[in-house]
């Protein structure tokens, strides 16, 4: 029997590996379109090297990759952040994280339409942000990241008459090596951050995969256009200090 398979982006460290990682433990297959390989790559890992921020190079490799293979499950992860204040925001940085942040998955997702279709299903779990909500220095960024949340909303009812669910995660500060690497565990500001949080602590990757994965399981047919916040209650509010 074949195993199931799925594509993430962006999937050669942070969260995407996570989810792959936990895909893979639950029997799937993967496809990795990031730029550069994982240093450790695993067995039932696909890589293909795709500069997601490239168009014509995004399409080229979908158009590829679903002639090689039936791809029903879409989880689109990568993405991309420059801090600045809007008065410091320049049209470069605009037009980056537009690219990566809302037209690749927009790119993506439009190319298996067919086989969502043909299949009867299909599953798309988009990556977002808790800062999606607003978030100092994060003009362009949080944009796109609420622009991701009524993309993937407005697909939900496009595609739900395909038994095609389509849903975001909304992770917050989550423990990366991105994020570890610049926020060490006893700086003040990561001290800061953990007592902003009520559950007093850092996510892990691996709790952003956990929800993926449910959101991927066949199991999960009746959940569509859902936001589905993983932040340790921050986007509730802030915790009593």
């Amino acid at each position: 029997m074949e195993k199931p398979f799925a594509l993430v982006t962006g999937a050669s460290r942070g969260i995407g590996r996570a989810i792959v990682k936990r895909l893979i433990d639950d029997g799937y297959e993967v496809l990795n379109f990031s730029r550069t390989p994982s240093e450790t790559p695993l067995k039932g890992e696909f890589f293909e090297s795709v500069d997601l921020m490239d168009a014509d190079a995004t399409q080229q490799a979908i158009e590829h990759w679903r002639d090689q293979r039936e791809i029903v499950r879409l989880v689109n992860n990568a993405g991309m952040i420059h801090v600045a204040a809007v008065e410091d925001v320049t049209v470069a940085e605009v037009q980056d994280m537009v690219n990566l942040n809302l037209l690749a998955p927009m790119i993506l997702t439009k190319a298996l339409i067919p086989a969502f279709k043909a299949q009867g299903m299909g599953r798309v779990v988009n990556i977002g942000s808790r800062a999606g909500l607003g978030k100092v220095g994060r003009t362009v960024y949080s944009a796109t990241k609420a622009g991701l949340i009524g993309m993937t909303r407005t697909w939900a009812l496009e595609l739900a008459a395909y038994g095609v669910t389509v849903n975001l995660v909304a992770p917050g500060a989550i423990a990366t090596e991105l994020f570890r690497d610049s926020n060490p565990d006893d700086s003040p500001q990561t001290q800061a951050l953990k007592a902003a949080v009520p559950l007093g602590r850092i996510g892990k990757p691996e709790e952003i995969a956990h929800i993926v994965a449910m959101l991927l399981d066949d199991r999960a047919g009746y959940t569509t256009g859902q936001v589905i916040y993983t932040c340790g209650g921050l986007s509730v509010g802030q915790a009593a200090n």
